[in-house]
């Protein structure tokens, strides 16, 4: 499998381009990341994409989705036909928010809201000179370990820089648009960095589009969010592609002193790969973090979630439970590391990983996984695998509800856990409808 990796004519073609696409990108402005480009390029050369003899690939295959050719070169893929953009599909009902829209990786003002006086967004490429850009750019990810981390920082063209000043409260949220259009195979590569500043309070709903019926977009994104002191950070990703597009999502969070940090991962059908590493290091004392998933998977599509939390300091708290309905031939994947370094006394972590089967094809894979190197601290995990309740159906079906009806309402009740604590009415109403439209009205279940 490793020789068939290294062999693949996007390897080759990667490495054989790199020299060449930096070296017309070595002019003024640009010199603050060229190291570190060279660094990561060097990780990447050396491990190539992930095979599953690596533990955290075991069970997600990619060189399927690397096979054939596609069009990397960032200067190409941005020349996207922008007037052909339609946000119609992608608003979310009831949602007042400012609006962000990226297209391909690039920010498109022209298409976004006028944001509130002090914050700051720019493209990626152009915030190199900003302070914040310079002191939180690529301070957190290890290039050594992470294939697809350590590719997308030596190649990334574009993304977004958003800074939110200190002792903002914002009462709308951010809606962050992603939308991935062109022809022919793409692989593109989006690179963000989201740096709130102390005391502030913000949310941000992150959404997706794709739109490319002449071939397969894979898309390599990498997102930094910095949660200073005393900061409140609320991160919706709403993963809603369709059935052309790959993607491997990575996710790197830092948070200072007494900050608190929620995030909510909604994976939904129909995308052929859903790869998504999130990672939080909870970098100073008092910091607290949730972390909600939920993933509904059909078809042949391949989803998997790999979380990391990192304690390092006394007296924090994380909470982490994700919640998978898998349906038809679908495989689905749960991987959640807790780590409580030595000096982390006084730790409070939980996890818990639920999941329903509803057809007798459907895989799942699943570890929680604690290391505890701290003997003061309050710890657990734990995992479950299931079907739909043959008693609370034939309740239900007495009362005269459809068998179709009943087996929504048993899927919104187990997803509740998870749905219950999105803090935007707007957003739940919307996840609540995806989840109900995704349960066929006939399903193979899982016989007790």
């Amino acid at each position: 499998m490793a020789n068939q990796i290294s062999t693949l004519p996007l390897y080759q073609d990667l490495l054989h381009g790199f020299d060449s696409w930096l070296t017309s990108r070595q002019t003024t402005g640009h010199e603050f990341t060229l190291p570190l480009r060279k660094k990561a390029m060097e990780h990447f050369q050396a491990m190539g994409f992930p095979s599953r003899k690596v533990e955290d690939w075991k069970y997600t295959n990619v060189l399927p989705f690397l096979q054939e050719p596609y069009e990397f070169n960032p200067d190409i893929i941005q020349n996207t036909d922008k007037a052909a953009i339609t946000l119609d599909n992608i608003n979310i009902p009831g949602l007042d928010a400012y609006r962000i829209v990226l297209v391909n990786g690039q920010v498109q003002l022209a298409l976004s809201d006028e944001l509130p006086a002090g914050i700051q967004i720019k493209s990626i490429v152009g915030a190199e000179s900003e302070p914040a850009f310079q002191a939180n750019f690529g301070q957190q990810i290890k290039l050594d370990k992470y294939h697809f981390a350590a590719l997308n920082t030596a190649w990334y063209a574009d993304g977004l820089f958003l800074e939110v000043p200190a002792n903002t409260v914002l009462e709308k949220p951010f809606h962050l648009i992603h939308i991935y259009a062109g022809t022919g195979n793409l692989f593109i590569q989006p690179r963000n960095l989201i740096v709130i500043n102390r005391s502030a309070a913000v949310s941000i709903v992150e959404s997706v589009i794709s739109d490319n019926s002449t071939g397969d977009i894979f898309v390599n994104s990498v997102s930094e969010v910095v949660v200073k002191e005393n900061a409140q950070v609320h991160q919706y990703y709403l993963q809603t592609n369709s059935k052309n597009v790959r993607q491997v999502n990575h996710t790197e969070v830092s948070q200072k002193r007494n900050s608190v940090y929620n995030n909510y991962t909604f994976s939904l059908p129909e995308a052929d790969l859903l790869r998504n590493n999130l990672h939080l290091n909870l970098n100073d004392e008092y910091t607290e973090s949730h972390l909600y998933g939920l993933y509904l998977v059909n078809g042949r599509q391949l989803t998997d979630n790999h979380t990391f939390v990192n304690h390092l300091h006394p007296h924090c708290e994380s909470n982490e439970v994700y919640k998978g309905v898998l349906l038809d031939n679908a495989t689905g994947v749960f991987n959640g590391k807790i780590f409580v370094q030595r000096d982390a006394q006084k730790t409070n972590a939980f996890q818990q990983n639920n999941n329903l089967l509803l057809s007798n094809k459907a895989t799942i894979n699943s570890k929680p996984q604690l290391e505890i190197f701290a003997d003061d601290v309050k710890c657990s995990h734990g995992s479950t695998v299931g079907q739909l309740s043959q008693e609370a159906m034939f309740y239900l079906r007495s009362r005269g509800i459809s068998e179709q009806t009943a087996r929504r309402l048993l899927v919104s009740a187990f997803a509740f856990d998870v749905t219950q604590n999105i803090q935007i009415p707007a957003v739940e109403a919307y996840i609540n409808k995806l989840i109900t439209q995704h349960i066929p009205a006939e399903q193979e279940l899982v016989k007790a």
